[in-house]
């Protein structure tokens, strides 16, 4: 009896031993067909962007064809719940942005949470945004439009792509923090929101420095000030908001790459890997400061770590400004 005891523990352990070894084969042999990016936003803003930047250079570090299927609606949650019961293999990834770790706190009955169902693949780049104003609204600058909205309270509005999203995020943080009461007008995407600033149909937006400076320079809009620790190289004569009287505000958009959780941990470092050295190329480096973004570059567990930091800051701000959903 003893005997047979015994071969079942050496059967089972010889079965369990053949099991961990066919995981890293079969991660070793991955991928085996084409890539799935889904953007849970609308085409020709940022995320998307860079999603199509990233699918037409994966297939040079993968060996297989990468797509990107847009899926936006409801906030991001409709793309991001797509990809959070996708199969966890590798074949289907999120391009997400700090509009998830918004939506952590701002929408907690959402199908998903991003550290219950997705483990951290790599970030891409971030972006520091433009507080633009349509030329007709009487303030040239910070200070200005603060004292400008505070005898003025609830007449100056700005307009975002969405409830949640960065440059929502951005504008609720600058209300909080110089004290001017400006009325939120959302959008389903930042083109919409975009062209009516420069229609004049809303006074301001925060938008990301490489889609809106090509309309600053044309003098479609004017700059108030940029968002980030230090002037943008691509706007250098225009000051952050920290520099003109709203001290330590910094906003940025950026941008990464989720997995399902599940997905095997070498898949993960292959595919961080593969991001990493894209990012980590001169000529996109280069090419991506021209435009105004800055590469990221992390290892999954690094990156996992920032996500929850971002969600910690986040969730001060919504909590303590009562920011709800619309």
């Amino acid at each position: 009896m003893k005997r047979q005891t015994l071969l079942r523990w050496l059967a089972a352990g010889a079965c369990a031993a053949g099991m961990l070894q066919a995981l890293p084969a079969a991660a070793q042999n991955w991928p085996t067909r084409p890539i799935r990016i889904v953007v849970p936003f609308a085409a020709g803003g940022s995320a998307d962007v860079y999603a199509r930047f990233l699918a037409q250079r994966l297939p040079d570090q993968l060996g297989q064809p990468v797509v990107v299927e847009n899926r936006p609606g409801a906030g991001a949650v409709i793309g991001t719940d797509t990809v959070a019961k996708a199969p966890a293999d590798g074949y289907t990834l999120l391009l997400m942005s700090n509009t998830h770790t918004v939506n952590e706190t701002l929408v907690p009955n959402k199908p998903y949470h991003l550290t219950r169902d997705f483990v951290a693949v790599a970030p891409i780049n971030y972006a520091d945004l433009v507080f633009v104003a349509h030329p007709s609204v009487a303030a040239n600058n910070v200070r200005d439009l603060v004292k400008l909205g505070k005898e003025r309270p609830g007449k100056l509005n700005y307009a975002s792509s969405g409830t949640g999203t960065p440059y929502h995020m951005a504008g609720e943080l600058f209300k909080a923090m110089s004290g001017v009461y400006l009325v939120h007008i959302p959008y389903k995407g930042s083109s919409g929101a975009r062209t009516d600033v420069i229609g004049g149909q809303v006074d301001l937006m925060f938008d990301a420095v490489t889609t809106m400076v090509e309309q600053v320079k044309a003098g479609k809009v004017k700059a108030i000030a940029t968002t980030g620790k230090q002037r943008s190289a691509v706007l250098p004569d225009v000051p952050t908001v920290h520099e003109s009287g709203v001290a330590n505000y910094e906003a940025t958009i950026w941008l990464g790459v989720l997995a399902p959780k599940g997905t095997p941990p070498a898949v993960v470092s292959r595919l961080n890997e593969a991001i990493t050295k894209i990012t980590s190329q001169p000529d996109v480096q280069q090419g991506w400061a021209r435009q105004g973004a800055t590469a990221m570059v992390m290892n999954p567990t690094a990156f996992e770590k920032y996500l929850q930091d971002d969600i910690a800051k986040w969730e001060k701000l919504i909590k303590s400004a009562n920011i709800k959903p619309e």
